[in-house]
């Protein structure tokens, strides 16, 4: 029995179950036997589900060499350098563009801290590596390899490769990877787990199951560790589609599909284009002072027909698709699909056309957004506004706009891109600005404190298909809970980002604290 809930003043819990609510009906219920829990002006809110995150990446990086604290390029070559004396292959990641001149690290550089053991390491938001010298050559890259149709090699002025391979082009050296050891992407995903419940997350949608840039497929992980009643939280999976191959790919995503005992995959992921920050997202217009509008990863004409054959098949399409042209394409081919009731959803939404906006409440489809990306960091700063102009960058995560057009939005951390914590996000959507403060960006698109929540607790489950049974706290509804160490509705919005997580509970049982 939890007493004190903000939102309903008292709950409790039976056999997993929310089975009354609000203080008369709970304290009928309340025996000798029963435990109570008294809020004393802390927070009990729905558990919250993460619409788009990569748990198994994330727990990979604590493994691995993690650059994701590196504060500068030489912070990055430091941590690196402190993994120069293994054996094999030194993989890992998390370093953020921005701290690079161009968004490009050097093979030379890395070369001075590695020597000649090959080095891959894919950045912050998955879009591209950073390899030494040792590593082209393993994987044959020189001035004579031209760029994949769905990457780009940054070269010298002579057309050798200066050690960034953009999207597709990362495969080029991930395709030679050792063979990965399924242990270590066990005990990532127990780890990355761990990590979402800390920060009050019960539930999360998967974006990527499938090879990815040298990452295994995660199927058989998250299978074999369900079939042992070892996933804790309620798990969606977005199979992936792999964009080099058409149609004819379904049989096998149908034996893919899966609904084990928390673990469903049910869902398939279409990369639609890629970042700004490298200007591989697809834009109606180019980049300003360039020829390019980034990288489509399909014609119209091929994203109609893929999302028209999973849509037949009954698959909810994840779309990534950041730019403009690759969220008018999405909804393009969404809007020719079978309806069949699905709920297909465009995650990152980064640039949105105006005449765009409403097109998502009248499909039906969900903008899974990540707002820890909708403030004024480095990468937005150096990289991001130097290349869209005034126009586009004015356009950039309509949250208020999307939500006043009728959209249901759903709230993602996209981790080990950003930060895992809910409540940063939040903070963000309501503030529009980092947790430490700094000029909010596009205030006029900030959502209140209420509907970021709904967004990454309702809005989260419908994302993943978990809305009949998680996301809200209503009778019959399991009892998927966060508590938090404080009254968030009375606190001041400017420190939202302070809350903790003091516990979390998954069908009743505590996952984190308790």
């Amino acid at each position: 029995m939890f007493t004190g809930a903000s939102s309903t003043g008292a709950l409790a819990v039976r056999d997993g179950r929310i089975a009354a609510l609000g203080e008369p009906a709970v304290r009928r219920l309340i025996t000798g036997r029963t435990e109570v829990v008294r809020l004393r002006g802390r927070t009990l809110l729905p558990g919250f589900i993460d619409a788009h995150a990569h748990p198994v990446f994330g727990g990979l990086l604590g493994l691995r060499c993690d650059l994701t604290g590196a504060v500068d390029a030489a912070d990055c070559l430091r941590l690196v350098g402190e993994h120069r004396g293994g054996e094999g292959w030194l993989l890992g990641g998390g370093w953020d563009s921005a701290l690079f001149p161009g968004g490009a690290p050097s093979a030379a550089a890395l070369d001075e801290v590695t020597g000649s053991r090959p080095a891959y390491l894919l950045n912050r938001d998955h879009h591209g590596a950073w390899v030494n010298t040792a590593a082209l050559r393993r994987a044959g890259v020189d001035a004579a390899t031209p760029d994949p149709p769905d990457g780009r090699i940054e070269r010298d002025a002579l057309g050798r490769p200066t050690g960034t391979l953009h999207e597709g082009a990362a495969d080029l050296v991930g395709r030679v990877l050792a063979a990965p050891d399924p242990g270590e992407y066990r005990a990532a995903l127990l780890a990355g787990q761990r990590t979402l419940h800390a920060h009050g997350v019960t539930g999360w949608q998967d974006a990527i199951v499938g090879p990815y840039l040298g990452h295994a497929d995660l199927l058989e992980v998250y299978r074999s560790l369900d079939a042992a009643g070892r996933v804790s939280g309620r798990v969606q999976a977005a199979l992936w589609w792999d964009r080099h191959r058409g149609p004819e790919q379904l049989p096998e995503l149908l034996d893919r599909r899966t609904r084990g005992r928390r673990f469903r995959a049910e869902h398939v992921k279409i990369m639609v284009d890629g970042v700004c920050e490298n200007r591989t997202a697809a834009m109606v217009h180019p980049y300003l002072g360039r020829r390019t509008g980034g990288l489509a990863h399909f014609s119209p004409a091929g994203l109609r027909e893929a999302v028209g054959a999973l849509a037949e098949a009954g698959f909810p399409v994840h779309f990534h698709a950041v730019g403009d042209r690759a969220v008018r394409d999405a909804l393009d081919a969404v809007a020719a699909a079978p309806a069949r009731g699905l709920r297909h959803q465009i995650a990152h939404a980064q640039v949105v056309r105006r005449a765009d906006l409403p097109r998502f409440r009248e499909l039906g489809v969900i903008a899974n957004v990540q707002a820890a990306w909708a403030v004024h960091d480095a990468a937005m700063t150096e990289l991001t506004l130097p290349e869209l102009g005034a126009e586009r960058a004015a356009r950039q995560y309509p949250f208020r706009s999307l939500e006043e057009a009728g959209a249901l939005l759903a709230g993602g951390s996209d981790w080990p891109v950003s930060d895992p914590a809910p409540l940063v996000a939040v903070h963000a959507a309501v503030n529009r600005c980092e947790p430490d403060g700094g000029p909010p960006l596009l205030p006029e698109q900030a959502i209140s404190l209420r509907a970021a929540l709904r967004a990454h607790t309702s809005g989260s489950a419908a994302a993943c298909g978990f809305e009949r049974e998680a996301g809200s706290l209503e009778l019959g509804m399991a009892a998927d809970l966060a508590l938090l160490d404080r009254d968030l509705f009375a606190a001041p919005r400017s420190e939202i980002a302070e809350a903790r997580v003091a516990a979390t509970f998954v069908d009743g049982a505590p996952v984190h604290g308790g």
